[in-house]
């Protein structure tokens, strides 16, 4: 028995299931929340994290985060500058994607604590105008904050292909509870986003992108640098639109 992949395999799950109770995703409807300080962070509460989408039908978080070396990353800048446009779209869907957190609580639902919230880069970009405008400013504010109220809709309720996620900022300004204790362990028991996904090291990255490029080639522990353009091709056509498939993988 393999001891070392037995606590790899411990490690992973321990790390799945401690990353979907700390968490929130909205559901279908209206709800209520509020952004809050970030305790790892207090000058901005925004974390923003790059994932790898789609690559064995799984999503990887990527060194950039940190300001490491990632060789997926690496391997996409190659392909953009081949001069062959179905690698340079191949490489669009390769790299990695930036998703934004925020930690949050859930009006109604203030007991079950701090969380995250995942959001792509239009709400990212819309809570970021109100906190830039000075008629609202620091919506995170302990004291005189204000709620967001967060629209989901579904891609069947809207007709689209993927679902649609709204905001607006609700214009009352208002502490985020009451009770002095209830409001410092909100503000102090709050995770490091970063200990919610597993980081690979740049060799198993490597075999990772090696699998997807070349799945036979894999198991026999053969890899290869790049992929001919005819494989690029191929793997092309398996993610048709990675960005919006990204925010449907997050709300799922």
């Amino acid at each position: 028995m393999d001891i070392n992949s037995i606590r790899k395999r411990l490690n992973q799950l321990q790390t799945t299931n401690n990353r979907t109770s700390n968490l929130w995703k909205p559901q279908p409807g209206k709800q209520v929340i509020r952004v809050l300080p970030y305790k790892h962070n207090k000058d901005n509460p925004f974390i923003e994290l790059f994932f790898h989408f789609g690559l064995n039908n799984k999503t990887y978080l990527s060194p950039i985060t940190f300001g490491r070396p990632d060789p997926i990353e690496e391997f996409a800048q190659k392909l953009k500058t081949s001069g062959n446009r179905e690698e340079y779209q191949m490489a669009r869907k390769l790299e990695a994607k930036m998703r934004t957190f925020a930690p949050v609580i859930v009006r109604g639902e203030e007991a079950q604590g701090v969380r995250f919230w995942g959001f792509g880069k239009t709400v990212y970009q819309e809570l970021l105008s109100v906190i830039a405008d000075p008629d609202y400013g620091d919506i995170t504010d302990a004291v005189s904050g204000r709620d967001v109220s967060v629209e989901f809709i579904t891609a069947e309720e809207s007709g689209a292909s993927f679902p649609k996620t709204t905001i607006r900022v609700k214009p009352n300004q208002n502490p985020i509870v009451e009770d002095k204790a209830q409001l410092e362990g909100l503000l102090e028991n709050q995770k490091d986003i970063t200990e919610l996904y597993q980081e690979l090291s740049y060799e198993e990255l490597t075999d990772v992108l090696n699998q997807w490029l070349n799945p036979e080639a894999s198991e026999d522990g053969d890899a290869k640098e790049a992929a001919p353009a005819s494989t690029v091709a191929a793997e092309s056509a398996k993610v048709e639109d990675a960005s919006a498939a990204f925010d449907e993988l997050f709300n799922k």
